[in-house]
């Protein structure tokens, strides 16, 4: 078994490797949309993606606490079973920057991601499936905050 300071030893030599190659950047640049990241709302974000408006679907789930302690550190985890997913989203209306994590996929990827976001205050949580065809599916959750994270 390997320690978590190997591990960690690894990984940075071979993020070393690819940015000494200019792979690295190049990839971690092109998806990155700062638009999209500096949106203050769910439709700015989305507006700012190239997407339309979303739809609620029961195909799309969303996984969060009822109650956070720590507005630093809440976990989240969206998925969908769908094929044809080409973006999964993690978004908090009420965070001065909405958009929290955005990631991109093929269809050989499960569309199953978990993140621990910053909350500054109670607000809806979004998991939002952009698909290939353009659609644009999302679920939503309540979480309410007790100790706030963003700057709070």
């Amino acid at each position: 078994m390997q320690s978590r300071r190997q591990a960690l030893k690894k990984t940075a030599v071979v993020a070393g490797l690819l940015a000494t190659t200019s792979l690295f950047p190049q990839f971690a640049f092109a998806a990155f949309n700062k638009d999209a990241f500096d949106a203050k709302s769910v439709a700015d974000a989305l507006k700012a993606l190239g997407a339309g408006a979303p739809t609620e679907s029961k195909d799309v789930s969303i996984t969060a606490p009822d109650i956070a302690e720590n507005g630093s550190v809440v976990p989240v985890a969206v998925a969908t079973t769908l094929t044809g997913v080409k973006s999964m989203l993690i978004m908090v209306e009420k965070n001065p920057a909405t958009l929290t994590a955005m990631f991109h996929m093929t269809d050989s990827v499960d569309a199953a991601f978990s993140a621990r976001v910053k909350m500054g205050q109670s607000s809806d949580v979004y998991a939002i499936a952009i698909m290939n065809d353009g659609k644009v599916l999302f679920a939503k959750k309540e979480v309410k905050v007790t100790l706030g994270g963003c700057g709070g």
